[in-house]
């Protein structure tokens, strides 16, 4: 009975989170993003940029959502069945609350930002767009298109990707600015720097960070690690010629997100701990990440 009230619960909390994330999103494209005439990257740059097209040279009004929609179909897809199967149908429901949000939304919300500037438009913009990602993003779900291959890239390389999505946005603003204006895709750049430099902050789920642990009590250490994060750890001996005696170090490599909890549970076993924390650029092997539920 309590396993299934918790997994309501959990449930109950990753929907509420996805719904946020979603809301900010939409509310984001309708304000910032159409006061600053922004193509954001990903899928969600690119339906906008269809939008246009088709608004410019065929004189149709095209809806957001269903563009969203049908470049989402196969990454979502290909996410089910190598991600993980919840957490594909929860970006699928932030994808289609993302859509139907942008295209629905009352006027009074969007009337509530009312910008001229289109680099307040783009830095403000860029954040806003970094929270609501991140929030679906600790829900366990993702904000679908271009996401979807940061995490599959992460997670099969253990890689932090980013990056390289910015750099694959930076294409479609490149053509953007070829059919359009050029300000528009470079305000647009410098809205995806915002949003990627944002959510490196406020997410940090596919980094590792590598634990340097000098400790007398290395048995204790570990057990802890390997309870708390299910990483395991590797033993040095040394001496250490501060009190000319004996040392074993303990290495080991976490997830960023588990690193400062770690830390601080060492403390409280070991006061008298010695604990090197460094962020971990590239990792090869082995590496145990929980699985996608």
């Amino acid at each position: 009975m309590n396993a299934v009230k918790h997994a309501g619960l959990d449930a109950a909390r990753r929907v509420a989170l996805i719904t946020a994330g979603a809301a900010i999103m939409a509310f984001n494209i309708n304000t910032f993003v159409h006061a600053g005439s922004l193509i954001p990257g990903g899928f969600t740059g690119l339906s906008l940029l269809i939008m246009e097209c088709a608004k410019r040279f065929a004189g149709v009004l095209v809806p957001f959502s269903p563009i969203l929609f049908l470049l989402n179909a196969v990454p979502a897809f290909i996410s089910f069945h190598n991600i993980g199967k919840w957490f594909s149908v929860y970006s699928c429901l932030a994808i289609i609350l993302t859509g139907l949000l942008t295209d629905f939304m009352p006027a009074m919300f969007i009337e509530a930002i009312q910008l001229h500037d289109t680099l307040l438009s783009a830095v403000f913009g860029g954040i806003l767009n970094a929270l609501g990602i991140s929030l679906c993003l600790h829900a366990g779900a993702t904000s679908g298109g271009t996401d979807f291959i940061a995490i599959f890239i992460s997670e099969k390389y253990h890689k932090d990707s980013w990056n390289c999505i910015f750099a694959g946005n930076c294409v479609i603003l490149i053509i953007a600015a070829c059919l359009f204006d050029l300000n528009t895709a470079l305000y647009s750049i410098i809205f995806q720097f915002a949003a990627t430099m944002g959510l490196s902050v406020l997410y940090k789920g596919y980094r590792q960070m590598t634990l340097f642990v000098v400790t007398s009590r290395p048995d204790d250490v570990y057990t802890l690690i390997r309870t708390e994060t299910n990483h395991a750890a590797t033993s040095f001996t040394g001496r250490g010629y501060y009190e000319n005696s004996n040392r074993v170090m303990l290495y080991s490599v976490v997830g960023a997100n588990e690193a400062a909890g770690l830390v601080s549970s060492i403390k409280k076993l070991d006061p008298n701990a010695f604990i090197n924390v460094i962020k971990t650029e590239e990792l090869g092997g082995r590496f145990y990440r929980r699985p996608r539920n």
